[in-house]
């Protein structure tokens, strides 16, 4: 199979760096485990499996499929070795400068894979993280097919099988109708969705902001993970502003705001220091119950 081999210059944690990729503990696409990650998705070239290993200083790649020459070409960009920021930007802050210490190799990194990013993330459009978990690991294994190379790994839907599903069929993996048209539409619009790999961030963003049901939180999850975007924020989170509340000025709750407010003085690198927060392990103090989840399939 193609392989890869880079020398490594910089710190590089696979695990901080494509973390955000892994939707929950069982998603069918990958497999991340210290120093090893594996996962499968659809490029312009085609579908593919790339495995990814780091040892001493080393970083080896091995790809399936017939993206398999695009996956190659595309490693530096998706674990972020072209991130300078991640070498220079240092803040000020006194808590954050212990977490950043503590968090070397984690780096922005882009997959240049926009519908890639897209359905999860709508499919986490106002619901729990096991809802949207168990969703998308359903549509997977229902409606993708088995990834190329040797991982027993399952590939997404296509864009033409997810414009084509009728609302039953989401409805029976636990999508409610609000959320289907937005991912039929997604599929219908596939290919202009993908153009935002290469225009400029504004451009990009707007232009997935003209797709129905797809606000800011949504396109700000899509701008992190396809498009590599350092200071992207989901604005309309339910935990964010009370994480960044809690880390940067002490505050158990706070509105979107007050997030945006704590987050000035690092615009630019806003999206990083939220995911060094989320790194962290840092938590909020929560008072009251957590939300329940829903099974969709049985309204």
């Amino acid at each position: 199979m193609p392989v890869r081999s880079i020398s490594l210059q910089v710190p590089l944690d696979l695990g901080l760096t494509l973390g955000p990729l892994l939707r929950g503990r069982h998603d069918p696409t990958m497999r991340l485990a210290p120093g090893h990650a594996v996962r499968a998705w659809r490029t312009p070239g085609g579908p593919v499996t790339l495995e990814l290993t780091t040892h001493g200083g080393l970083l080896a790649a091995e790809a399936w499929g017939d993206g398999a020459a695009w996956a190659l070409e595309a490693v530096p960009a998706l674990v972020g070795l072209d991130d300078d920021a991640a070498d220079h930007f240092r803040p000020d802050h006194h808590g954050l400068a212990r977490l950043v210490a503590g968090l070397r190799g984690l780096r922005i990194g882009r997959t240049g894979c926009v519908l890639d990013a897209l359905v999860p993330a709508i499919l986490e459009q106002r619901v729990t993280g096991v809802e949207a978990s168990g969703a998308f690991g359903r549509l997977v294994r229902a409606h993708g097919e088995p990834a190329p190379g040797p991982h027993g790994l399952r590939m997404p839907p296509a864009a033409a099988t997810l414009a084509a599903l009728p609302a039953w069929t989401y409805h029976g993996l636990g999508v409610d109708e609000r959320r289907a048209i937005a991912l039929r539409r997604a599929g219908e619009l596939a290919g202009r969705l993908e153009e935002c790999s290469e225009l400029p961030l504004p451009d990009a963003y707007a232009r997935l902001r003209a797709l129905p049901r797809v606000g800011a939180w949504t396109a700000a999850e899509v701008g992190a993970r396809a498009l590599g975007d350092p200071d992207a924020v989901s604005v309309g989170d339910a935990h964010l502003p009370d994480l960044v509340a809690w880390a940067l000025a002490g505050e158990p709750r706070a509105s979107d705001e007050r997030m945006l407010e704590l987050l000035e003085p690092y615009r630019g690198q806003r999206g990083r220091v939220i995911r060094w927060l989320e790194a962290s392990g840092l938590r909020a103090p929560r008072f009251g119950p957590r939300r329940a989840p829903r099974w969709i399939a049985g309204i």
